[in-house]
Protein backbone atom coordinates (compact mmCIF):
# COMPACT_ATOMS: atom_id res chain seq x y z
CA UNK A 1 0.00 0.00 0.00
CA UNK A 2 2.70 2.45 1.02
CA UNK A 3 4.60 1.66 -2.49
CA UNK A 4 1.36 2.50 -4.55
CA UNK A 5 0.62 5.74 -2.38
CA UNK A 6 4.79 7.07 -3.13
CA UNK A 7 3.83 5.87 -6.95
CA UNK A 8 0.75 7.96 -7.07
CA UNK A 9 2.76 10.75 -5.27
CA UNK A 10 5.60 10.93 -7.99
CA UNK A 11 2.63 10.58 -10.92
CA UNK A 12 0.98 13.56 -9.45
CA UNK A 13 4.48 15.62 -9.81
CA UNK A 14 4.93 14.55 -12.67
CA UNK A 15 1.73 15.43 -13.81
CA UNK A 16 1.68 18.60 -12.12
CA UNK A 17 5.82 19.54 -13.67
CA UNK A 18 4.12 18.82 -16.85
CA UNK A 19 0.99 20.87 -16.70
CA UNK A 20 3.70 23.69 -15.01
CA UNK A 21 6.17 23.43 -18.26
CA UNK A 22 3.65 24.84 -20.70
CA UNK A 23 1.21 27.11 -18.62
CA UNK A 24 4.02 29.18 -18.21
CA UNK A 25 4.67 30.71 -21.58
CA UNK A 26 2.26 33.10 -21.11
CA UNK A 27 0.66 34.43 -24.66
CA UNK A 28 2.34 38.30 -25.36
CA UNK A 29 0.48 41.14 -24.40
CA UNK A 30 3.17 43.57 -23.82
CA UNK A 31 2.65 45.45 -27.55
CA UNK A 32 5.38 45.97 -29.98
CA UNK A 33 8.57 43.71 -30.11
CA UNK A 34 11.71 45.75 -29.36
CA UNK A 35 14.82 45.97 -31.61
CA UNK A 36 17.57 43.80 -30.88
CA UNK A 37 21.28 44.51 -31.75
CA UNK A 38 23.85 43.19 -29.98
CA UNK A 39 27.60 41.79 -30.27
CA UNK A 40 28.08 37.85 -29.87
CA UNK A 41 31.06 36.54 -27.83
CA UNK A 42 32.77 36.16 -31.29
CA UNK A 43 32.76 40.24 -31.80
CA UNK A 44 29.73 39.88 -34.99
CA UNK A 45 26.55 41.62 -34.50
CA UNK A 46 23.52 39.81 -34.44
CA UNK A 47 19.94 41.67 -34.99
CA UNK A 48 16.81 39.87 -34.36
CA UNK A 49 15.40 41.20 -37.53
CA UNK A 50 18.20 39.14 -39.31
CA UNK A 51 16.25 35.89 -38.27
CA UNK A 52 12.71 37.11 -39.43
CA UNK A 53 11.08 33.58 -41.02
CA UNK A 54 12.32 31.40 -37.93
CA UNK A 55 10.63 31.15 -34.85
CA UNK A 56 13.57 33.21 -32.12
CA UNK A 57 13.72 32.10 -28.51
CA UNK A 58 15.45 34.79 -26.51
CA UNK A 59 16.25 34.42 -23.09
CA UNK A 60 18.37 36.92 -21.01
CA UNK A 61 20.14 35.21 -18.51
CA UNK A 62 23.74 35.57 -15.93
CA UNK A 63 25.76 33.58 -14.83
CA UNK A 64 25.00 34.11 -11.38
CA UNK A 65 21.41 33.23 -11.51
CA UNK A 66 21.22 29.92 -10.98
CA UNK A 67 17.94 29.46 -12.63
CA UNK A 68 19.46 30.55 -15.68
CA UNK A 69 22.09 28.23 -15.26
CA UNK A 70 19.93 25.21 -14.23
CA UNK A 71 17.76 26.32 -17.40
CA UNK A 72 20.64 26.55 -20.06
CA UNK A 73 20.56 22.23 -21.30
CA UNK A 74 16.73 22.44 -21.75
CA UNK A 75 17.53 24.90 -24.09
CA UNK A 76 19.74 23.43 -26.06
CA UNK A 77 17.89 20.23 -25.79
CA UNK A 78 14.84 22.37 -26.84
CA UNK A 79 17.24 23.50 -30.25
CA UNK A 80 18.72 20.04 -30.42
CA UNK A 81 14.99 18.73 -31.09
CA UNK A 82 14.02 21.25 -33.51
CA UNK A 83 17.32 20.48 -35.35
CA UNK A 84 16.89 21.42 -38.90
CA UNK A 85 13.76 23.56 -38.57
CA UNK A 86 13.59 27.47 -38.86
CA UNK A 87 14.32 27.65 -35.16
CA UNK A 88 16.78 29.70 -33.15
CA UNK A 89 18.23 30.45 -30.08
CA UNK A 90 19.90 33.93 -29.04
CA UNK A 91 20.96 33.85 -25.40
CA UNK A 92 21.54 37.24 -24.14
CA UNK A 93 23.97 37.63 -21.05
CA UNK A 94 23.56 40.85 -18.83
CA UNK A 95 26.82 42.76 -17.95
CA UNK A 96 29.06 40.38 -17.32
CA UNK A 97 32.26 40.24 -18.19
CA UNK A 98 33.61 37.86 -21.36
CA UNK A 99 35.89 36.29 -19.22
CA UNK A 100 33.41 35.19 -16.92
CA UNK A 101 31.01 33.88 -19.71
CA UNK A 102 33.91 31.78 -21.66
CA UNK A 103 34.27 30.23 -18.05
CA UNK A 104 30.58 29.52 -17.87
CA UNK A 105 30.70 28.15 -21.42
CA UNK A 106 33.81 25.92 -21.08
CA UNK A 107 31.90 23.77 -18.40
CA UNK A 108 28.35 23.70 -20.71
CA UNK A 109 28.63 22.45 -23.73
CA UNK A 110 25.97 25.09 -25.87
CA UNK A 111 25.70 26.28 -29.63
CA UNK A 112 23.41 28.36 -29.29
CA UNK A 113 24.74 31.83 -29.77
CA UNK A 114 25.68 33.86 -26.63
CA UNK A 115 24.89 37.87 -27.29
CA UNK A 116 26.17 40.64 -25.35
CA UNK A 117 24.26 43.21 -23.34
CA UNK A 118 27.23 44.93 -20.92
CA UNK A 119 24.81 48.37 -20.29
CA UNK A 120 21.63 46.21 -20.00
CA UNK A 121 19.91 48.46 -22.49
CA UNK A 122 18.13 45.32 -24.34
CA UNK A 123 17.06 44.23 -21.00
CA UNK A 124 15.25 47.14 -20.27
CA UNK A 125 14.04 47.26 -23.66
CA UNK A 126 12.86 44.09 -23.47
CA UNK A 127 11.58 44.77 -19.71
CA UNK A 128 13.54 41.54 -18.66
CA UNK A 129 13.52 42.58 -14.59
CA UNK A 130 13.92 39.24 -13.64
CA UNK A 131 16.03 36.27 -14.72
CA UNK A 132 15.65 34.17 -16.50
CA UNK A 133 13.36 36.15 -18.52
CA UNK A 134 12.70 34.52 -22.20
CA UNK A 135 10.51 35.68 -25.00
CA UNK A 136 9.45 33.57 -28.30
CA UNK A 137 9.17 34.97 -31.51
CA UNK A 138 6.83 34.24 -34.27
CA UNK A 139 8.46 34.35 -37.43
CA UNK A 140 6.75 37.32 -38.48
CA UNK A 141 9.22 39.01 -35.50
CA UNK A 142 6.39 39.56 -33.61
CA UNK A 143 6.65 38.38 -29.46
CA UNK A 144 4.09 35.72 -28.79
CA UNK A 145 4.76 34.46 -25.92
CA UNK A 146 7.18 35.12 -22.42
CA UNK A 147 8.61 33.56 -19.51
CA UNK A 148 10.05 34.94 -16.48
CA UNK A 149 11.78 32.22 -14.33
CA UNK A 150 13.28 28.66 -15.58
CA UNK A 151 11.55 25.84 -17.39
CA UNK A 152 12.18 23.12 -18.81
CA UNK A 153 12.38 23.63 -22.45
CA UNK A 154 13.20 20.14 -23.47
CA UNK A 155 9.99 18.80 -22.00
CA UNK A 156 7.30 17.42 -24.91
CA UNK A 157 4.55 20.29 -24.08
CA UNK A 158 7.06 23.03 -24.95
CA UNK A 159 8.73 21.30 -27.95
CA UNK A 160 5.43 21.14 -28.95
CA UNK A 161 3.85 24.67 -28.19
CA UNK A 162 7.17 26.17 -30.06
CA UNK A 163 6.86 23.82 -33.19
CA UNK A 164 2.94 25.25 -33.58
CA UNK A 165 4.52 28.51 -34.86
CA UNK A 166 7.04 27.54 -36.95
CA UNK A 167 6.56 28.30 -40.61
CA UNK A 168 5.45 25.36 -43.21
CA UNK A 169 6.80 27.22 -45.89
CA UNK A 170 9.64 29.56 -46.68
CA UNK A 171 8.53 32.87 -45.56
CA UNK A 172 8.43 35.55 -48.19
CA UNK A 173 11.46 37.93 -48.84
CA UNK A 174 10.77 41.44 -50.53
CA UNK A 175 13.17 44.00 -51.29
CA UNK A 176 12.68 46.90 -48.85
CA UNK A 177 14.07 49.68 -51.73
CA UNK A 178 14.70 52.63 -49.38
CA UNK A 179 17.69 51.00 -47.98
CA UNK A 180 18.25 48.41 -50.47
CA UNK A 181 18.37 45.41 -48.02
CA UNK A 182 16.04 42.67 -47.95
CA UNK A 183 12.95 42.58 -45.49
CA UNK A 184 10.43 39.85 -44.87
CA UNK A 185 7.20 41.07 -44.02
Amino acid sequence: MKAFANALGVAFLLLLGSAAAAADLKPWTGGLTPALELKDLNGGSRRLSDYRGKVVLVNFWATWCGPCRDEMPSIQELKDKLAGKPFVVLAVNLDEPESRIRKFLSQMKLDFPILLDPERKAAGAWDARVLPASYVVGPDGKIRYSLVGAVNWGHELMVNRISELLPTKPWPVTRDRSQGLEDES
